[in-house]
């Protein structure tokens, strides 16, 4: 019995655990590209914080409907050029309601 594949697993995990997307840390929920940098580091939209920087905000998930976050979000940072939720574009139509 070899003792690399052990090895290899202990390293894999150790890895994983410094790693800054941690298993209770995931990919972003929503996502946003902004029309204009942003000053702002953190905006908070949808009872979630975004997290900004320049042209792009991201946030874990929130119960809120998209575009009502998109909405918050824009009010704190500006025109919304773009605006994902769980990897789904908003529309056209949706995006100019979000930017009112």
């Amino acid at each position: 019995m070899s003792r690399l594949p052990l090895a290899a697993a202990l390293i894999a995990a150790s890895a994983a655990m410094a790693s800054p997307l941690s298993a209770t840390q995931s990919a972003p929920y929503f996502t946003a590209q902004l029309a204009a940098p942003t000053s702002e580091e953190r905006a908070i939209a949808g009872g979630v914080v975004f997290r900004c920087e320049e042209t792009r905000c991201a946030a874990p998930r929130s119960g809120d409907r998209s575009l009502r976050v998109c909405s918050e979000l824009r009010r704190e940072v500006g025109a919304i050029a773009s605006f994902t939720a769980n990897g789904r574009a908003l529309s056209a139509a949706q995006l100019a309601r979000c930017n009112g």
